[in-house]
């Protein structure tokens, strides 16, 4: 009774703190739940208290992703914009903002066209600051594979880099080689990401649409382009294709369907039936 009350709690909030979304609330009672199951495996507990706990549910958002005509209008709304190469990259490689925000030169292969995903800078929780991370989300490498209109434009801003660190001088302070900066080498903030993208995409009729819905984008595009799922659960670092099919399960759907009208037209087109 008291772990229910204290997650109670923390999803209701009070004057002092902020509600802690459901899904923060399973993390902790994860790390309860471990650590109690250790006093029973000890002898110090009979059971578990946490095993019955009834936890808030997580509702998974709509996934909002750019898709057909919708691509084309973004990419026009997104031109001469400061963070133009980095919406074009988000949108063709599936990568996550915070593994973008820590790419580093080092981990872009422009011979064989492809991105090593293997750390991330991500924004404090509690406070104003960044962190940087050697590791990705479920922490594994990948190898995130790119277009070559994608090394075009990673080679674009390159050169873009060049000519910013050349005129700061002794300002600039891109010492981690970060691929995306400000114009004096500073890593990226999500905040002022997002505000741009949000204005962007208000700007095209998508006012709903999140920044994460251009790795679902990605994602929806390249299963409908005839990629495998096991192909896009690599590109994006899902931890199973299980997952990437139930994430993507209406996309899924849909192309069931359209395969089933392409195998009805051939039967039609060589039998009565």
């Amino acid at each position: 009774m008291q772990l229910q009350r204290y997650y109670n709690a923390l999803h209701a909030g009070d004057k002092d703190h902020k509600p802690l979304s459901p899904k923060s609330i399973q993390n902790v009672h994860g790390i309860l739940h471990k650590a109690l199951e250790q006093a029973v495996v000890a002898g110090v507990l009979v059971n578990n208290p946490a095993d019955h706990i009834r936890l808030p549910k997580i509702k998974k958002p709509e996934l909002q992703p750019i898709m057909d005509e919708n691509v084309s209008k973004f990419l026009t709304a997104i031109k001469g914009n400061e963070f133009e190469r980095f919406f074009i990259v988000a949108l063709f490689s599936g990568l996550r903002q915070s593994e973008l925000i820590g790419l580093q030169w080092d981990d872009v292969d422009f011979e064989n066209r492809a991105l090593t995903v293997r750390r991330q800078i991500q924004k404090d929780h509690d406070g104003p600051g960044y962190h940087f991370l050697e590791e990705t989300k479920n922490g594994k490498q990948r190898t995130a594979a790119i277009a070559p209109s994608i090394v075009r434009v990673l080679k674009s801003q390159r050169a873009q880099q060049a000519e910013w660190r050349l005129a700061a001088g002794p300002l600039w302070a891109n010492d981690r080689n970060l691929v995306f900066t400000d114009p004096l080498g500073n890593h990226l903030k999500h905040r002022t990401i997002n505000n741009h993208f949000k204005k962007i995409v208000a700007s095209i009729g998508l006012p709903d649409t999140r920044f994460h819905d251009l790795r679902h984008s990605y994602a929806v595009n390249a299963l409908q382009a005839g990629d495998s799922v096991k192909d896009v659960q690599e590109q994006l670092g899902h931890y199973s294709s299980a997952f990437t099919m139930d994430t993507y399960a209406a996309v899924s759907e849909t192309m069931r369907k359209a395969s089933q009208a392409r195998m009805e037209a051939l039967i039609k087109s060589v039998s009565d039936l």
